[in-house]
């Protein structure tokens, strides 16, 4: 006999359990000597007033919608969305908060409320009620949330299993992305972590824990080869260490007002019962947290961020497959419209104002000007007088969400990517909290858009998102040396480093703004001009199985420097071994 979930009662059930959990954790078992977890490893002419247009010059504006609610009698759904810019599109399509009339949703016959919720895990109580009301009335609206590409491992594992005992039909799929932060998300820091990023070491970084914006600090501290304390109640002197914070406003919160906390220290692998006081020294977030950091106290610059990691975090709609199936029409006339939004917002600045207009309603925060100028991304002088990036999403045509899913030219799955890796990393670092993740055939059907890629090519002439990657790289965010094995003396390449080669290019993907530099090295044996050309052919054997895999030529640029570099003692084995090596530079 099947059991029906009650929300209500297993939600307290939940807290309730949670609540024990925390006091029996705070007040006994940390207060005894335990093992410490392990800091981790870690158009096709641009318009004049609009540079990144991707309609050709022949194309025509659209009319805007009427700001008068629209009652077309269509499929009802509710939308949950944070307060993000990548979501223009959305905005655009709908006219308002609730469909308006003559906007593109309304042609569409979808009757559609997008409402504000910055907390991930009440959409996800709400996509939870959704599907158990779904379940026992079809007729039920539909509920849909959208969030960050990155952080979707974390939210699948957790919704998939409050799932389950509706069955198979009720699980959660990701249907499209309409857009993507491009510079808004990002790692905030002292200077001198951008000058030299060990200098991060031993310090704190506020921000959402497993959250996308987190994310961002776990691939700079991977790609520079530095620890990150997944711990929040202990310090790490030899690792980054993280402050956990409610939500990404609460993040900026803590490094303006001061915050600081007691931490148990670790010693010798050993929490112990020795304490310190840290504050926020950094911050993960974004828009409007970055800007009220560098209005309200300054001092941080940007680190890294979605404009150079620039595949991290594409917004992802999901919503319950059961529906999603008994609507297939409502969804491909739903990406649809999304595409041609993010057409018109891309090409025409109207479209654009409109988008922001109606996000300063949704929102409730501030007015339209306000989110058109973090949406373009500014640079701005902060409290301290220091220039800071503020801002930048992009919105997304038919295009740019089929080279995100791998149905592009290149045939680069770029969120299979992002979800493989920042899964795989969450997972390291909190088994406890999610030990395994579903896997990415089960969550994300690409089933509607690409019926709607084959039944309307015409929505595909929109000219896709470019890099203009830049002839050199002259400046490093990251910088890390790879042990590739190579058969003696030559630059082929040995079978068992190809999962190394693929750890490079997963990287790389996640990282589209930036440029790649593949830069060989050797040890001191043999002749200056032997080593030299030795170091320059294996850094280019590097380079070619990278473009194999779908890089473009453009993006890769290979060097040797034979042994004029080394980073050990050329006078041991071991330190020869680690002079030969390749060095993987992301930059620009």
């Amino acid at each position: 006999m099947a059991v029906k979930v009650k929300t209500s009662g297993k939600i307290v059930m939940i807290l309730a359990v949670l609540a024990g959990l925390f006091f029996a954790k705070t007040y006994w078992w940390d207060r005894r000597p335990q093992e410490a977890k392990q800091s981790q490893d870690i158009g096709r002419v641009a318009l004049p007033d609009a540079p990144e247009a991707s309609l050709t010059g022949s194309s025509m504006a659209m009319p805007l919608p009427s700001e008068d609610q629209s009652v077309n009698g269509g499929t009802r759904i509710t939308w949950k969305v944070m307060a993000w810019n990548s979501q223009f599109p959305l905005m655009y399509a709908n006219g308002g908060a609730v469909t308006t009339k003559g906007s593109i949703l309304d042609k569409a016959k979808l009757q559609v409320r997008i409402e504000r919720q910055d907390d991930c895990f009440k959409s996800l109580a709400d996509m939870v009620k959704f599907a158990q009301e779904y379940k026992e009335n079809p007729e039920t609206p539909g509920v849909f949330a959208s969030f960050m590409g990155d952080g979707m491992p974390a939210f699948f594992a957790s919704l998939s299993k409050e799932l389950e005992p509706l069955g198979v039909e009720y699980q959660p799929i990701a249907i499209y992305a309409m857009g993507k932060s491009y510079g808004e998300d990002q790692l905030m820091g002292p200077v001198d972590w951008k000058k030299d990023p060990k200098a991060a070491i031993g310090k704190t970084v506020s921000c959402v824990l497993r959250d996308g914006d987190m994310n961002i600090l776990l691939k700079w501290a991977g790609d520079n080869n530095l620890k990150v304390n997944p711990d929040e109640t202990t310090y790490d002197k030899d690792a980054i260490n993280i402050i956990a914070a409610n939500d990404f406003l609460d993040a900026g919160n803590k490094y303006i007002t001061g915050y600081k906390e007691k931490r148990k220290l670790v010693r010798d692998g050993k929490k112990i019962n020795e304490e310190t006081t840290v504050g926020v020294d950094g911050v993960a977030t974004w828009t409007p947290g970055d800007v009220n950091i560098a209005h309200q106290k300054g001092g941080l610059v940007t680190i890294a961020s979605t404009k150079q990691y620039a595949s991290q975090m594409p917004n992802i709609t999901i919503t319950i497959k059961k529906f999603a199936y008994d609507h297939r029409t409502d969804i491909e006339n739903l990406i649809m419209g999304l595409s041609q939004a993010g057409d018109q917002v891309r090409s025409y600045n109207e479209a654009k104002a409109f988008a922001a207009k109606v996000s300063a309603r949704v929102y409730n925060e501030q007015d339209g000007a306000y989110w058109l100028k973090y949406y373009n991304g500014v640079t701005e002088k902060d409290a301290q007088g220091m220039s800071v990036s503020l801002g930048g999403s992009m919105a997304f045509n038919l295009r740019d969400a089929a080279n995100m899913f791998g149905l592009g030219k290149d045939g680069i799955d770029r969120y299979k990517v992002v979800y493989t890796t920042f899964g795989d990393i969450l997972s390291k670092m909190y088994p406890e909290y999610m030990a395994t993740y579903p896997a990415y055939s089960t969550v994300v059907d690409k089933s509607f858009l690409m019926s709607v890629i084959a039944n309307h090519n015409e929505l595909m002439e929109g000219k896709a998102l470019q890099v203009a990657y830049s002839n050199e790289i002259t400046s490093e965010v990251s910088s890390k040396s790879y042990q590739i094995q190579f058969e003696t003396g030559s630059a082929v390449i040995k079978p068992e480093s190809y999962k190394l080669l693929d750890e490079i290019l997963q990287s790389s993907i996640v990282a589209e703004g930036l440029k790649v530099g593949v830069y060989g090295h050797t040890d001191n044996v043999g002749g200056q001009e032997s080593n030299q050309k030795l170091s320059e052919d294996r850094a280019y054997s590097v380079r070619s199985y990278l473009l194999s895999k779908g890089l473009p030529e453009q993006r890769i640029e290979s060097k040797g420097f034979g042994a004029a570099t080394p980073v050990a003692d050329n006078g041991t084995a071991a330190g020869r071994a680690t002079n030969r090596r390749v060095q993987i530079v992301l930059g620009e």
